[in-house]
């Protein structure tokens, strides 16, 4: 009888200790794994010693992912999959219309606007020819007179850039895999049609230019930090201009200060008049990816967005951008935006570029 009791003790502290382990011990050493697609732009976050610190001791997640472009990701396997985190809502608004409401949630956590990168030889050429303006240290370019020159086959030599060869061209990710280039077509294409929010209809009329000023591009690349990182080190000749997130330069100047001390005198940034916002929704497919999003939205996830990897989120708001990056030139609210093209003629615009 006596030993029936101790075997019976023994079974209840045993099943006790998974208990503990599984309500307690279990979360708090980041167990919880959580596995998803990625855009590559934000991988320097979920890196980030800091980041992954957090999630685990503070949220109780360890956090995985598959990097993807934007596009690429709605239509890759999502089997076992907690989470798409793309860098635009036309993301979303594609995932919906391939798959209705099957995920639990989706916020914008993360947003920052598209820009134009090149280095300081380019843009002093750009503002001879009145593309180019500064406006309390910010320098702005006047998209249509860019596009304008693309399409009209003008060279480099002709603005005075002997030393670069043949035509002027920028250089954006591929709009059908990635959301840089895609929301760059989506801002070429309102150009296009006199600095509007394109339409089908609009479209209809401009549509040939559209795919003409792409098809000059060549090959494109499918991740804004492959091609941000590929201007950084091929110099002025190979990528003279090229499209991008604001957040990536802000994040190299503090990731790479040694590296940023020798450049930052060199490369320029352009905010195109208009720019377009590009917002970083987290799609959550499961409960698991639903409980993500509110460890995202914590203020210390966001601070560590903002000031170490150049995000705009809550935190950013207001703050001058001066106090708390090594860099010139980026303003403190961007104001001269314009709305993308809705889903349906995002949709157009890519079926335009790629036939």
């Amino acid at each position: 009888m006596k030993g029936r009791i101790v075997g019976l003790v023994i079974l209840v502290l045993v099943i006790a200790s998974v208990l503990v382990y599984q309500t307690v011990l279990g979360p708090k050493r980041g167990k919880v794994i959580v596995d998803g697609y990625l855009g590559g732009e934000k991988s320097g976050l979920f890196d980030d010693e800091r980041f992954t610190g957090a999630m685990s001791k503070k949220y109780a997640f360890s956090i995985h992912y598959k990097k993807a472009g934007s596009i690429d990701m709605i239509s890759a396997p999502l089997e076992g999959m907690d989470y798409l985190f793309p860098s635009s809502y036309t993301a979303l608004e594609l995932y919906k219309q391939k798959y209705g409401s099957a995920y639990k949630r989706a916020e914008v956590v993360f947003n920052s606007p598209i820009v134009l990168y090149t280095r300081r030889t380019v843009a002093e050429a750009l503002k001879k020819q009145g593309w180019v303006h500064t406006e309390d240290e910010t320098e702005y370019i006047d998209l249509v007179k860019l596009i304008d020159a693309v399409l009209a086959d003008t060279k480099w030599g002709a603005i005075g850039l002997d030393e670069l060869y043949g035509n002027i061209y920028v250089i954006s990710t591929d709009p059908l895999k990635s959301n840089s280039g895609n929301m760059f077509a989506g801002l070429v294409a309102n150009m296009l049609n006199n600095g509007e929010v394109a339409t089908g209809e609009s479209l209809e009329t401009n549509g040939r230019e559209l795919k003409r000023f792409f098809s000059k591009l060549g090959y494109l690349e499918s991740s804004s930090a492959d091609l941000f990182n590929s201007f950084l080190k091929t110099g002025i000749g190979a990528k003279p201009v090229i499209v991008g997130y604001e957040s990536q330069i802000l994040e190299f100047s503090v990731e790479h200060p040694e590296d940023w001390k020798y450049v930052k005198d060199d490369i320029v940034v352009l905010y195109p008049e208009p720019t377009v916002w590009s917002a970083h929704p987290f799609i959550a497919l499961t409960g698991n990816g639903d409980r993500v999003i509110d460890a995202l939205l914590g203020e210390d996830i966001q601070a560590l967005a903002w000031e170490t990897h150049g995000f705009r989120t809550g935190i950013a708001s207001g703050q001058e951008t001066n106090k708390v990056f090594d860099i010139r030139g980026v303003p403190g609210q961007v104001k001269k935006v314009i709305q993308l093209p809705n889903p349906d003629t995002m949709q157009k615009i890519m079926e335009i570029i790629a036939n």
